[in-house]
């Protein structure tokens, strides 16, 4: 690196450093880049460069602030590609499946965020816990209400977060206090687009709930939409409970399946976030992978709704490989924390003599989510110029952890009891463009 570029360097993190480079599905270990002493060189908030930190730090200008997380691993912050910023509060609501659920207890929350207040509250707790596990870019749901998503930005803005959300469009099944209408729908959406989307580190996410809760006319609403902002991305649910299939099925009884329902109103493409993918046809699976779909597995939810197994071997048949992400879904997902929702995929697989191995796991939560999201090189890996979002994690952050660390040999097997064992307490510090962003206790110990 030239002198000028080293003069640049306002801040270095330094740590044992690691990121992906590429998938190690397809490239194994060597997608691998780890540093036991590591460090990051950054500049106004970007990576400048990552490596060896014995050379990268040889030629540092005097003054630079030097913070050193030895002997803590280095990350680039978590990703989580599907989850519900109105849903917070019906974490854990007691013995529903997907359709009695949003019935009895989702839809009766989501009311109060016609409340402009409701929603601002509610939006710094939420970006509060995000950061506190490490969640550095979400995609996200609002509600039906224009000010969910406002509020929602609006923080996000306050932060400097890489985000992306929208309001839901829903025009029936639902309480008449959820309702928008087509026109109403596309106009709202089309607003927030104008003024959020692209600025700063705001993205927008076009957002029919389902095709249960969307009329025809409203889906091709959304369609519309999407062919005029196409830099928007496209988030929705599929194929997640089988009474949510046969249901969808009457209200398009002209449509060869579900999938089909979305294809014909321009909603399925490159840069379509489709929810669960649980019960896929084979012509389906096809459809996904010739569309450039991505299928988001949200482990924690499908287990607690009892919707069923995502069957990952099958979408990522060489045949007609599908682009899959993994996600929280809070709150039908249990936890906002990525350690635990890999923990949860990695028994999910385990029930279908099926792996997900600790490098895979890291990779997905990271590069490979940045990838689902149309965020390559910008988030999710320590290349040069990326914005540097990153995490330190504590692989014996609980009394459990360092008693079995103490077996470890390997990073890999670090890794696993981190995905296996970890959770926020395992988040030492969050990082948003290089600066310290973990939501510290009044008082008490971070962890």
């Amino acid at each position: 690196m030239t002198a000028d570029g080293l003069s640049a360097v306002d801040l270095v993190l330094r740590g044992r450093v690691f990121w992906f480079e590429d998938d190690p599905e397809i490239q194994g270990d060597a997608a691998l880049r780890y540093f036991e002493d590591g460090a990051l060189l950054l500049r106004q908030g970007r990576i400048v460069a990552a490596g060896e930190a014995r050379e990268l730090m040889r030629d540092l200008a005097s003054g630079v602030a030097i913070r050193d997380h030895r002997p803590h691993l280095i990350s680039p912050g978590f990703i989580d590609p599907h989850l519900h910023f109105p849903q917070t509060q019906v974490i854990a609501s007691y013995g529903a499946k997907l359709l009695d659920w949003l019935n009895r207890y989702t839809f009766i929350e989501e009311q109060k965020f016609a409340d402009p207040a409701h929603c601002a509250a509610n939006a710094q707790f939420f970006f509060d816990e995000l950061l506190r596990q490490g969640v550095t870019t979400a995609a996200a749901f609002g509600s039906v209400h224009q000010a969910s998503a406002e509020a929602f930005f609006a923080e996000s803005a306050r932060r400097n977060t890489r985000m992306i959300a929208g309001k839901v469009m829903m025009d029936r099944n639902a309480p008449a206090a959820l309702l928008d209408t087509p026109q109403r729908g596309y106009d709202e959406s089309k607003a927030l687009i104008a003024r959020w989307h692209g600025k700063g580190r705001q993205l927008y996410a076009i957002s029919p709930r389902f095709a249960l809760t969307s009329t025809p006319a409203q889906l091709e609403a959304a369609g519309a939409l999407w062919r005029e902002f196409p830099t928007c991305l496209m988030q929705t649910h599929i194929s997640e409970n089988l009474a949510e299939i046969a249901a969808v099925e009457a209200l398009y009884p002209e449509c060869a399946d579900y999938t089909a329902v979305y294809e014909k109103y321009g909603v399925l493409g490159d840069g379509a976030l489709m929810g669960h993918c649980l019960h896929l046809s084979e012509r389906e699976k096809q459809r996904f992978s010739e569309m450039g779909a991505v299928a988001v597995f949200c482990p924690t939810s499908n287990l607690f709704l009892g919707s069923g197994l995502f069957d990952l071997m099958s979408l990522r048949d060489p045949t007609r490989a599908v682009r899959v992400a993994i996600a929280s879904d809070i709150g039908g997902g249990t936890s906002y924390s990525m350690l635990q929702t890999l923990a949860e995929g990695y028994k999910v697989l385990q029930l279908q003599d099926q792996k997900l191995p600790p490098l895979r796991a890291f990779h997905a939560a990271t590069r490979g989510n940045a990838h689902a999201l149309g965020l390559a090189g910008v988030v999710g890996a320590f290349t040069p110029g990326a914005e540097a979002d990153a995490i330190v994690l504590d692989s014996s952050a609980t009394p459990a952890m360092r008693h079995r660390m103490a077996r470890a040999r390997s990073l890999a097997e670090e890794l696993f009891i981190l995905q296996t064992m970890g959770d926020d307490r395992a988040i030492v510090e969050t990082y948003i463009m290089g600066r310290a962003s973990k939501p510290r206790p009044i008082g008490g110990d971070p962890n």
